[in-house]
């Protein structure tokens, strides 16, 4: 536990190179979990874990995500 890492809101937009509306939208949407401890914390497994869930998916809306095939092309809703 001890090489548990936290990360702030703001640290996690930068991670996923994003704004952090986007990431309380990622959170609000149950897709990204916080801890509050002063401030909303997410855990480092919990962002790797969010980030493995979600490779080739296209999260522009995080209520409505889709997957893509090997060329990019949207192929379903979930």
């Amino acid at each position: 536990m001890a090489d548990e890492m936290l990360y702030t809101v703001g640290e996690v937009a930068k991670i996923l190179k994003t704004n952090v509306n986007y990431v309380y939208e990622l959170r609000k949407a149950g897709l990204l979990r916080f801890m509050k401890l002063g401030t909303l914390k997410c855990r480092r497994s919990t962002l790797e874990a969010f980030l493995e869930k979600n490779d080739g998916k296209d999260l522009t809306n995080p209520y409505d995500i889709k997957d893509f095939d090997n060329y990019g092309n949207v192929i379903e809703s979930r």
